[in-house]
């Protein structure tokens, strides 16, 4: 799924015009980035959650060349589906 996509389907359901539903799902995306920094994740009923997580810095290898690489740590964000979503799947 794209923004474009999500602009087409705003625009067929609210009968907009394309910049309208363009700016809709642009800031349908950053509501979603600002409430996954501020509260570290949000739930969307019958949907599922998304939360945000803390990973921890290791070793990797580098598949190209077989090397050693340091992957330092950081924060993922990791979604899981809600039980009406995966009956409906």
């Amino acid at each position: 799924m794209s923004k474009a996509f999500l602009a087409a389907v705003l625009q067929d359901s609210i009968d907009c015009t394309g910049v309208a539903a363009q700016r809709a799902a642009n800031d349908l995306v950053e509501a979603i980035i600002d409430e996954l920094k501020r509260e570290g994740g949000f739930t969307i009923p019958s949907f599922g959650t998304f939360t945000v997580c803390e990973t921890k810095a290791r070793q990797a290898t580098n598949p190209r060349t077989g090397e050693p690489v340091a992957v330092p740590s950081g924060r993922t964000v990791r979604f899981k589906a809600s039980p009406g979503l995966k009956q409906n799947l």
